[in-house]
């Protein structure tokens, strides 16, 4: 009789590394990964609701709240990696200067349409930015939303010219190009961590793979995807 698999709760900052790692973790191991992607703010809503899985891979404050609220049990916690929020294009489209504050702004300002999520931490950040540079009235009727997801779909299927979103996430995305990271001045690094949920009756297999996550192996994939290895 096969085993349960083991449930992962992760956002999607993590497609890329786990698009690479689950398959092998699974030819190694031979247990069966799921994997749901959601924003942090949709899958604890969903955490709230009562749904539940094995491991959950969110932003800190996110693992956190789950801690503190006995979801996770606090002593699993595990700082994962870090990542900043970047611009995408469609490939062999032309890459604007994003290299300094104004600079940033013009391409924002030039571009036709601007794609970033609502629910996502990246989407949430790109609000308050154009609110800071004051430009918040231009970039509304130009703005192309989802809740989640990688907006970097958007700019591929041509629904959109830039794509705002943490690194990874773009990198994640075939089709589509990294421009480069936001100024430093309006940067905003992202913390990753993980837990095992309280609930969970494979807490030993969820510990066996974020020790697998922390192989040299796995850090170099890490890196290719987009984040830094904390």
């Amino acid at each position: 009789m096969e085993s349960a698999p083991l449930q992962i709760f992760t956002s999607n900052g993590m497609r890329g590394v786990l698009g690479e790692l689950v398959p092998q973790f699974e030819q190694t191991t031979g247990t069966r990964v799921l994997v749901s992607y959601d924003p942090a703010l949709v899958m604890l809503k969903r955490i709230g609701a009562g749904e539940t899985a094995d491991l959950a891979m969110l932003g800190q404050a996110a693992i956190d709240a789950l801690a503190a609220s006995r979801s996770i049990l606090p002593d699993s916690r595990r700082t994962i990696a870090r990542c900043g929020v970047g611009i995408g294009v469609a490939a062999g489209a032309p890459k604007p200067d994003v290299s300094s504050v104004d600079a940033f702004k013009a391409a924002l300002l030039a571009a036709k349409s601007v794609a970033h999520t609502t629910s996502g931490a990246s989407g949430i950040h790109f609000s308050n930015v154009i609110k800071r540079l004051g430009i918040e009235t231009e970039i509304a009727p130009k703005a192309v939303k989802n809740e989640g997801g990688l907006i970097g779909e958007l700019v591929v299927r041509g629904e959109a010219e830039l794509a705002i979103q943490q690194i990874p996430e773009l990198m994640a995305v075939p089709g589509l190009e990294l421009v480069g990271p936001l100024p430093q001045e309006l940067q905003s690094i992202s913390v990753l961590a993980a837990g095992i949920f309280a609930t969970s009756k494979r807490g030993s297999t969820a510990k066996a793979f974020l020790d697998f996550l922390a192989t040299p192996a796995s850090l170099r994939v890490f890196r290719a995807k987009g984040l830094e290895p904390a």
